[in-house]
């Protein structure tokens, strides 16, 4: 398997690091797509990877799949053009979605090219109670609080406070850089509009945390998850890099385990 990534910061280099030294997925990285002249020719040189600056140039490399592990932003321009390449695509910025009329015509695109688009389950857990429990419609309430630094948000505080309480649509809106996980529950459950997201910037901790509740006509789950961050970006969450490293491992498994 011939994989791609689009982006050259931590994730990319987590993800290059576990398949092309540790080969833990049957498959090699052989091309990275970005802009950081600096980052994206150290990463080739220390992976042995070819870097492109063109995305055309990238996309007509003989790829089997392609790692989105940028920005929601570089998503939005990226993730039609690889699928119109007919390249199956893993997203990690899933805050790109938000625009449901966006993901239907991504999701028509793949259908109609035949290939598939996986949204990694990022930092979180749960998401395949949210899938069977909403099978016939049952889901009656979503909610995700989570629990991040003042510097992972980007803001100073001294106490702990409440800095959002609303939707998941919003949320992303003022959050692209920290609440995919938001986005990921809403998509697998009811909605952006419907699930409601809580974030609270806690000086105390020292782990990233999302509580998730749900209610249903399948009864009521609760999960919390603490993460560890990744050691050269507090903002991202280590469990965040596993989950595409996982899409990647059991990709073409005869055995699917879970939703």
């Amino acid at each position: 398997m011939n994989i791609g990534i689009i982006g050259t910061g931590n994730i990319a280099a987590y993800l290059l690091e576990q398949i092309n030294l540790n080969h833990m997925v049957n498959g090699k990285v052989i091309a990275v797509f970005g802009r950081n002249q600096k980052a994206g020719p150290r990463l080739s040189e220390q992976f042995d990877v070819g870097f492109y600056t063109d995305i055309q140039d990238f996309l007509e490399m003989p790829l089997d799949i392609v790692v989105e592990a940028s920005t929601v932003e570089a998503a939005g321009l990226y993730v039609k053009d690889v699928v119109s390449y007919k390249k199956d695509l893993v997203v990690s910025s899933i805050g790109v979605f938000k625009n449901l009329d966006f993901l239907e015509q991504i999701k028509s695109l793949a259908e109609s090219l035949g290939t598939h688009i996986f949204l990694p389950s990022g930092a979180i857990g749960g998401l395949d109670v949210l899938q069977s429990a909403n099978a016939v419609g049952g889901l009656k309430k979503v909610r995700i609080t989570t629990r991040k630094s003042p510097a992972s948000l980007g803001i100073e505080s001294e106490e702990e406070k409440v800095i959002f309480e609303g939707s998941a649509y919003e949320a992303v809106e003022k959050f692209p850089k920290n609440v995919n996980v938001a986005m990921t529950l809403a998509l697998a459950g009811i909605g952006v509009e419907q699930t409601e997201v809580r974030i609270i910037a806690d000086p105390a901790i020292r782990q990233n945390s999302h509580t998730v509740e749900v209610v249903g006509d399948f009864g009521q789950m609760e999960l919390k998850v603490e993460n560890n961050p990744m050691p050269n970006n507090p903002k991202t969450s280590l469990l965040a890099a596993l989950s595409i490293l996982n899409v990647l491992q059991n990709k073409d498994g005869a055995l699917r385990i879970g939703n």
